[in-house]
């Protein structure tokens, strides 16, 4: 096991200087005062892509609100005995809600498997993706997975209305268009992210995730309330389409290519990555199944995902079922944690940077500490959310922050792919991203199958599966996690007995 804040296994075999020693060696004849950071390429492209998952997760989570208005939920057995599991507390609004829009008879097996389907699809694409970003580059992949899911996601209605079956297929083709782009990205960021600005510049371009779940849900619910759920396809596909536009216009593969970036910023950027890429693109696979640091990862990454995918696909059902707030409420109210996680993320990524640059932790300490404050605060105020039975305002509180503190992570096993092996970033993440996927898969269908009664204690069991394994994958990380470049990552294959 490794010690917290020590990585000289790591250190002894990496072919860079120590972390500090190497970057600014790197770029040293670089002026750092003539480097830009406002309107620069490197910060131009972060909004981008901020831009891009917000629209990546608003495609993804809408249907999590809209689902809701999709029910028919006077026609099952179990959504009726939900109904005295908590007192309505919901203030009617002046405005009528439109009930103009069709329903369907889908019992809660049939929504668990409409709610997984996407990642059916999302599981497939993660590694091919990151292989691919990899050796072409990452611009088109990421623009045409969300130019394709933005397509489907205008096809969901009329799949909706022809059968569940159909609706299953589009969500799985949506998943494969989005399964490439976080492989893509992190591909990108390989070329573009200096090692000390590298947990800024991605917190703030992941982060547009978390901000995509606070405005998709809460403006799923309000189109849902006074329109019709169909517009919440509608109106967020054609927002996909017109963000497509923008990202082929304004977006660059790598620093070399970019038609507008000053000088001393592609100086800056490409001395500072120079003892980190390797120029040998043959895959290690053998190093890789070998690699602790990686399984670390893997592990973080599925750990953190069963509780985030359990959260984001049934958090609005629980405010439903449970808490008994009405559409429009529960919009708001599904969105307000992931707010916070937003927020957090964006305010970690800067503080993470801090610490190394300007007090001189290492990079391994810094993975690990936030890792951990990521993932075992967000387990302990899972289960206290658990235990507030209809205390609706202490229920709310515990969700939120145990979705905000798990934004720590973004500065944790999220970005470490890109710490341990920067020429395969892109493929690590297609990898950890797999298995990260399988709680997508499998979490709402065990949910739905172990919530059928929807009563307090059931979703309990929920709560305490998701706050186990998000314990275990902190310990996992804290012990195994690394945070140099691996000799697999620069080295050739021969060189590697792989």
């Amino acid at each position: 096991m490794r010690s917290w804040g020590s990585d000289s296994e790591e250190e002894d075999r990496s072919p860079l200087l120590t972390e500090h020693e190497a970057v600014r060696g790197n770029i040293q004849n670089v002026p750092l005062d003539k480097v830009p950071v406002c309107c620069s390429a490197r910060y131009n492209l972060a909004v981008l892509a901020l831009f891009g998952f917000f629209m990546v997760y608003a495609l993804r989570v809408n249907l999590s609100v809209a689902l809701v208005g999709m029910i028919n939920s006077t026609s099952h057995e179990q959504e009726n005995r939900s109904a005295n599991v908590c007192p309505d507390h919901t203030a009617h609004p002046g405005v009528p809600h439109n009930s103009t829009g069709k329903t369907y008879n889908w019992d809660a097996d049939t929504q668990g498997w409409i709610l997984g389907s996407f990642f059916y699809g999302y599981i497939i694409t993660q590694i091919p993706g990151g292989y691919i970003a990899g050796k072409f580059g990452g611009k088109l992949l990421m623009g045409f997975g969300i130019l394709g899911t933005a397509v489907f996601t205008l096809l969901t209605p009329v799949a909706a209305n022809l059968g569940a079956g159909y609706l299953i297929a589009v969500r799985a083709l949506e998943g494969l268009g989005e399964g490439v782009t976080f492989p893509a990205m992190h591909a990108m960021w390989a070329s573009w992210a200096p090692p000390l600005e590298r947990s800024r510049l991605l917190s703030l371009s992941y982060a547009g995730a978390q901000l995509g779940t606070v405005v998709s849900l809460p403006l799923s619910g309000l189109i849902c309330y006074y329109l019709d759920w169909v517009y919440v396809f509608y109106i967020f596909g054609t927002l996909g389409v017109f963000w497509f536009i923008l990202w082929c216009l304004f977006v660059s593969d790598n620093p070399q290519t970019h038609p507008s970036i000053s000088d001393p910023e592609k100086e800056y950027i490409l001395s500072s990555l120079k003892n980190e890429l390797s120029k040998n693109k043959d895959v290690p696979v053998c190093a890789m199944l070998k690699s602790l640091p990686l399984w670390a990862i893997i592990v973080a990454h599925f750990s953190y995902n069963w509780t985030f995918y359990t959260l984001l696909t049934l958090l609005p059902t629980y405010m439903k079922e449970i808490l008994r707030f009405n559409t429009q409420e529960n919009g708001f109210l599904s969105a307000l944690p992931y707010f916070g996680c937003w927020l957090c993320m964006v305010l970690t990524g800067y503080i993470a940077d801090f610490m190394r640059e300007r007090l001189n932790f290492s990079t391994v300490a810094v993975r690990k500490t936030f890792n951990t404050l990521g993932m075992i605060g967000p387990a302990g105020f899972l289960l206290a959310a658990g235990y507030t039975g209809c205390n609706y305002t202490l229920a709310v509180v515990f969700l939120t922050l145990s979705t905000t503190l798990g934004g720590m992570s973004i500065a944790g096993y999220s970005i470490n792919h890109l710490d341990i092996a920067p020429s395969f970033a892109g493929l690590l993440l297609g990898i950890t991203n797999s298995f990260a996927t399988i709680p997508g898969m499998i979490g709402p269908v065990i949910a739905k199958i172990l919530t059928h009664e929807n009563t307090v204690e059931q979703w309990q069991i929920v709560f305490y599966i998701a706050a186990a394994i998000n314990l275990f994958g902190a310990l996992f990380f804290a012990a195994f996690a690394s945070g140099t470049v691996q000799d697999w990552a620069v080295r050739t294959n021969k060189a590697q007995g792989s």
